[in-house]
C-alpha cells in the first residue's frame, strides 16, 4: 500500500490517533511520528525504520505543560532551556514519569523531550493531543529527510502517511541536552549551538563519546549515510576530482567544474541545512564518493563534523 502524502493536518492527526505511522515536518528534519503513549504504535517504528530497539526515542509535546506531564521531575536546568529556546530545536533528557513505555525510552530511567517550533509541527502535535514519539523519518542509518520526497524515499509503503510540510528549514537534528546532571551535559550537537546554550548555562559540559551512547538518541550507531562512500577533508585541496564525485563545504575546490556535483555554502547555516539532502542528491546522481569540507569548531562547526564523521563511519 502507498503512503498517504497530505497537507491536511487533521487528516494526518487522525491516522496517528488511530495507531499508524505519521511523517512530519520540524524546523530541524521530518519525524516518524507514533503516539507515546501507545507501546504497540511505538514498536512499530522501530520495525519501520529497522531501526534497534535499544536506540532511545525524543517525544515531542507542544508545550512546556506537555513536557511537565512526561517527566517525573522537570530538573531546574530544563525549565531554564526550555523557557530559553522552546520551542525550538532543542532536546531535554529528564527522569522519565510513569506514563511513559518502556519501548520509547529503551528501559532507560530518563526521556528525552523536545517543544518543535516549525508551525505545521505545533498545529498537528495539538491536532494529535497526545505526546508523540519521533526520531527521524528515514531507514536507519539512512540522512535523515528534509522533504516530504525524502521521506517516501526511504519509507514508502512502510508507513502510512507524510504530512508535507515543506522543506525544513535547519536541516540537522535538534541538539540534546542531559538535564539529570550538574552541571548539564550536551549529548547530541544539533542546530541549536553550544555558545546558545551557555548564554543561559555557562556550565554545560560537552559529553564524551560513551556518555552519548549510554543515554542520547541517535549516537549510538552509524548515523546519516548515503550509499555513497563520505570522506571528510580539512581543506578543499584534499578532495580528488571525479566525474563520480562530489563535494560539500564552505569553500569551492581546484577544478570544481572536474566534479561530478559540487555544492559550495556561503555560512555554517546554508552548510547545515544542505548537508542530508546534498547526500540524497549525490546518490541519485550515481556517486560514489562525497567529499565533505570539516567545519571551523564554533556555531554550527561541531554539528556538521559530528554529522560527516557519523556518516563517513563503518
Amino acid at each position: 500500500m502507498k503512503t498517504l502524502c497530505t497537507s491536511d493536518v487533521e487528516r494526518a492527526a487522525a491516522v496517528l490517533r488511530s495507531g499508524a505511522l505519521v511523517a512530519f515536518p520540524t524546523e530541524t528534519v521530518y519525524g516518524l511520528g507514533a503516539d507515546a503513549l501507545d507501546a504497540a504504535a511505538v514498536a512499530s517504528i522501530f520495525a519501520a525504520k529497522g531501526r534497534p530497539a535499544d536506540n532511545p526515542l525524543i517525544t515531542h509535546v507542544a508545550s512546556v505543560v506537555e513536557a511537565r506531564l512526561l517527566a517525573d521531575v522537570l530538573p531546574e536546568a530544563a525549565e531554564t532551556l526550555l523557557h530559553a529556546f522552546a520551542p525550538g530545536p532543542l532536546t531535554v533528557i529528564v527522569p522519565r514519569g510513569p506514563r511513559v513505555p518502556d519501548a520509547v525510552t529503551a528501559g532507560l530511567d530518563t526521556v528525552g523531550l523536545r517543544i518543535p517550533a516549525h508551525p505545521m509541527a505545533q498545529h498537528f502535535l495539538q491536532a494529535c493531543a497526545r505526546p508523540v514519539a519521533a526520531p527521524s523519518a528515514n531507514r536507519s542509518g539512512r540522512p535523515s529527510p528534509t522533504t516530504a520526497a525524502a521521506v517516501l524515499e526511504d519509507m514508502d509503503g512502510r508507513i502510512a502517511c507524510v504530512l508535507d510540510g515543506g522543506p525544513t528549514d535547519a536541516g540537522v537534528e535538534s541538539t540534546v541536552v542531559d538535564c539529570t546532571t550538574d552541571p548539564p551535559v550536551l549529548l547530541r550537537h544539533g542546530a541549536c549551538t553550544v555558545e546558545a546554550l551557555r548564554t543561559v548555562c555557562p556550565a554545560l559540559r560537552v559529553s564524551s563519546s560513551a556518555e552519548q551512547q549510554a543515554r542520547s538518541p541517535g549516537t549510538r550507531y552509524r548515523h546519516y549515510a548515503p550509499q555513497a562512500r563520505v570522506v571528510p577533508v580539512a581543506h578543499p585541496g584534499a578532495a580528488a576530482p571525479g566525474a563520480q564525485h562530489a563535494y560539500i563545504g564552505r569553500h569551492a575546490p581546484p577544478a570544481p567544474e572536474a566534479f561530478g556535483l559540487v555544492a559550495v555554502c556561503d555560512t555554517q547555516a546554508a552548510y547545515a541545512h544542505r548537508l542530508f539532502d546534498f547526500f540524497r542528491q549525490a546518490d541519485r546522481a550515481g556517486c560514489c564518493v562525497i567529499f565533505a569540507e570539516r567545519a571551523p569548531a564554533e556555531g554550527l562547526g561541531p554539528t556538521i563534523n559530528d554529522r560527516v564523521a557519523r556518516a563517513a563511519a563503518g
